[in-house]
């Protein structure tokens, strides 16, 4: 049913789909669709505009028009089934938690250069919160794409640092702000880096870590370095 009432609208000029806004809603509503922030469904959007002040392009404000009236036992349902398929997820064999001795190979052919990777997995939604590998960690969270982009990723970012690796524009932000949470409250972590692409959606991993960092009650200096998109290193700072 079609109410009169405030909701959310998107301006697609001005979206660059950086991602920022959504782990900035806590009922889903706002997902990253072909590079651009869309509404899932208006019934999932409660036109509080908690999103808005997250938005860098000022490409989302609040309008009083006629849309779905907001459902919050749907909203429920909708954020339980997501927590679902990510469950499900996490139950394949390719998360099974291992550690790794960096360096060890078994190759077929020639030796390439040894793999500084000490653990396993390293994809951002099959890490569990209680891996082993994440007591008194540092933590590199790491844009899939920066890790084929930059040609000496390894020997560079790896060493010593426990892999986090994810995208923020394919994935599902408000379950990354969820797992990082846990994750922070669980263990003493001792530093945190990201290694990020320059293109404008994979500056929401930076929004997804501080959002975390507040629902968690711990907080760490982010030490970022950005990629280019010819693997050069283009700007490196610390985010407090």
């Amino acid at each position: 049913m079609k109410v009169l009432r405030k909701i959310i609208e998107i301006d697609e000029e001005l979206c660059d789909g950086c991602g920022q806004c959504v782990p900035a809603c806590e009922e889903g509503a706002i997902e990253i669709v072909n590079g651009k922030a869309r509404l899932v469904a208006e019934k999932y959007c409660d036109g509080l505009g908690a999103c808005m002040g997250d938005c860098p392009t000022g490409a989302l404000r609040i309008v009083e028009r006629e849309a779905e009236d907001f459902d919050e036992e749907a909203v429920e349902k909708y954020l339980k089934a997501k927590k679902a398929a990510l469950s499900d997820a996490c139950g394949c064999p390719s998360s099974q938690v291992k550690n790794l001795q960096p360096g060890a190979l078994n190759a077929v052919g020639p030796a390439p250069a040894a793999s500084l990777l000490g653990h396993w997995p390293i994809q951002i939604r099959l890490i569990p919160p209680h891996a082993p590998f994440l007591k008194n960690a540092s933590i590199l969270v790491a844009a899939d794409c920066a890790a084929v982009a930059c040609p000496d990723f390894h020997q560079r970012f790896v060493p010593g640092k426990v892999i986090m690796l994810g995208c923020p524009k394919f994935d599902d932000a408000s379950e990354y702000v969820k797992r990082f949470a846990e994750i922070f409250e669980k263990n003493p972590i001792d530093s945190i880096s990201t290694v990020i692409m320059e293109v404008p959606c994979c500056s929401a991993m930076l929004g997804i870590l501080k959002k975390a960092m507040e629902e968690s009650g711990r907080s760490f200096a982010i030490n970022t370095s950005v990629i280019g998109l010819k693997g050069n290193i283009i700007r490196e700072e610390v985010i407090s």
